[in-house]
């Protein structure tokens, strides 16, 4: 499927309210838990995403539009979220993330992006030169990596307790595809 910004938009919008409807008010011992060391919790992906929302898709996409290549991409933290969510219950971060995913998509359908506009490119840390479009598209590629990986690190948990059941879980069988 070729890249289309209604197609994203209403993926990118959904996110906040699966991501409430599958973790709000579960007990720690799904939300909290992950899957060994240096790897992250359910909690921990929520407080990756909201520093995503905070420093990575909106201020990128305005940097494409503004400086294109002149200026590279600020490094992105991929462990900010153990600082900043400290503290905070899961609630308060669900919360957090919803009012920040559609503060960044009304800033988005503000931006009115042209196929013009989503052909210009800025410079990524480590990729070098990137489109907007290619941005955008990871944005909601990014948010369906993360579904599916709390779905895992979720699954985890029942490793053991599912028995010879494992053979035929594909979610047990997945060696992950992020942190």
């Amino acid at each position: 499927m070729r890249q289309d910004m209604n197609q994203t938009i209403s993926l990118l919008e959904r996110t906040p309210a699966t991501l409430n409807a599958f973790l709000r008010n579960l007990p720690d011992a799904w939300t909290m838990r992950n899957e060994g060391a240096e790897t992250w919790s359910a909690f921990d992906v929520i407080g990756h995403l909201i520093h995503g929302e905070r420093t990575d898709w909106i201020p990128r996409a305005k940097m494409i539009l503004q400086f294109g290549e002149s200026r590279t991409f600020d490094r992105f933290d991929r462990l900010a979220q153990t600082r900043e969510s400290q503290g905070k219950p899961l609630g308060e971060l669900l919360d957090e993330f919803a009012h920040l995913r559609s503060e960044n998509l009304r800033e988005l359908r503000a931006l009115k992006l042209q196929p013009a506009d989503l052909a210009l490119s800025g410079l990524h840390p480590a990729f070098g030169s990137v489109t907007l479009a290619q941005l955008l598209a990871t944005w909601a590629v990014h948010d369906l990596t993360h579904l599916h990986q709390i779905s895992r690190i979720m699954a985890h948990q029942y490793r053991e307790a599912v028995g010879p059941w494992t053979a035929y879980l594909g979610v047990l069988q997945c060696a992950g595809h992020s942190s």
